[in-house]
């Protein structure tokens, strides 16, 4: 029986990047943009590999407006993206004229459990940091203060 061809091609830039990540099956990660909306899965996740058109008035005469790589993280105000070079990099959305999906690597936020896990236990790890700032900012080393 013939294997079944993938779904999905990545480009020479992005092969790379993938198999820095395992070689994650991109089929199984495909989005879902139509039918039942409980089964719909779509829109940009962490480590989607992902080629960003740049206003040409904010970068410098003659560069490439094309950003590629991995989109690591985003903001309400910028897009961080390790590039194809191993760059990483911090695009403020004001200058990003389109974005375009070149592959999920990763299930849908709602599905993707190590993602789920991770924001837990570092949810966990925040508040431990914060209550420990506060103990030591509540002045439990101040008793020699006057007032």
């Amino acid at each position: 029986m013939a294997k079944k061809k993938s779904a999905v091609s990545l480009p020479d830039w992005a092969t790379t990047l993938w198999q820095e990540l395992g070689s994650p099956e991109l089929d199984t990660h495909l989005s879902v943009a139509s039918g039942d909306l409980f089964d719909r899965r779509h829109g940009l996740r962490r480590d989607d590999l992902v080629e960003v058109m740049l206003d040409v008035r904010a970068i410098p005469e003659g560069e490439d407006p094309w950003v590629r790589g991995r989109m690591m993280s985003r903001t309400p105000s910028s897009l961080e993206i390790l590039t194809e070079d191993g760059r990483h990099i911090y695009l403020a959305r004001e200058v990003v004229v389109r974005i375009d999906l070149v592959a999920h690597t990763r299930p849908a936020y709602i599905d993707d459990e190590e993602l789920l896990r991770f924001e837990r236990r570092d949810q966990k790890r925040r508040s431990s940091l914060h209550e420990t700032a506060e103990r030591k900012a509540e002045g439990k080393d101040d008793s020699h203060l006057w007032g």
